[in-house]
Order: C-alpha cells, then sequence, then structure tokens
C-alpha cells in the first residue's frame, strides 16, 4: 500500500462503502478539490483507491477529520489502512481533532473509538446534509 496526497480526482476512482453512499450527492467538483491541502492524503493499494482521507482546519489547534473509505476494504487491508491513519493522528498539527460518525454505523463509533477519541455529543439531530443524526467524537492531546 501507498499512501500519496490526496486529489479530487481519487474520489472518481473511489467505490465508497455503503454507509458512506449517501454522501456523494453533496461531493461535487468543487468540495473535493476543496479538500485537498496538507492534511489530505489518499491510500493506494496498486491503482484501486482504497480511502480519501484528511483534516480540515477550523482554526488554530482544531481540525476536522474526513474520510471516505472503500466499500472493498476488506479485514486485512483495514488493518493497515487502521495504522496509517493512526500515524497521520499523531502527528497531525492539532490539539483537538473533531469526527462526525452516522448514529447507526456501529463500525464508523467503533474504529473512531479504537482511534483515541471520546464521544462528546452522542446525538446531533439533523447534522448531516441530508437530515440524517451524528454523534461528535473529539480526540483532545
Amino acid at each position: 500500500m501507498e499512501v500519496v496526497p490526496y486529489r479530487a480526482e481519487h474520489m472518481d476512482r473511489l467505490d465508497v462503502q455503503e454507509a458512506q453512499q449517501y454522501l456523494s450527492v453533496y461531493l461535487g467538483p468543487v468540495l473535493r478539490k476543496a479538500l485537498e491541502g496538507a492534511f489530505s492524503y489518499t491510500v493506494l493499494d496498486g491503482d484501486e483507491v482504497l480511502c480519501c482521507a484528511g483534516l480540515v482546519k477550523q482554526w488554530t489547534n482544531r481540525g476536522l477529520v474526513w474520510a471516505y473509505i472503500s466499500n472493498n476494504i476488506g479485514p486485512k487491508r483495514f488493518s493497515v489502512l487502521d495504522r496509517h491513519v493512526r500515524r497521520f493522528l499523531d502527528v497531525a498539527p492539532f490539539d483537538r481533532i473533531e469526527a462526525t460518525v452516522d448514529v447507526r454505523f456501529e463500525q464508523g463509533h467503533r474504529w473512531v473509538k479504537s482511534l483515541g477519541f471520546t464521544l462528546e455529543a452522542p446525538m446531533m439531530h439533523r447534522y448531516r446534509p441530508d437530515g440524517g443524526d451524528s454523534s461528535l467524537y473529539a480526540r483532545v492531546r
């Protein structure tokens, strides 16, 4: 596996996992391009895009993590991705990193907790762009 700087065209090659497919309607070319930056990466396995992820700076010392993961990642490749994400979070230049997870996406909740995030808001009603509910997690140094 290889980690490369994220580029908007990587999203075109990503078969997004089912739990995140509702977001595809909101991920137009302008937003995909806006996610490019110093804190955004793509994880590749050969030519296959496994994950596009990064941090968006909210202000000094606060970042918001984002990640779109392949439907085809599987447990073995996910464990490698997990190691990359842990390293990335450990060196990120933010004292507070926030993540949101769909309230019904149990795998997402387990993953962010395993990455050291703490649940701060279990139910943010109508938080998502489609009106769905999310939970807020934070990882604070």
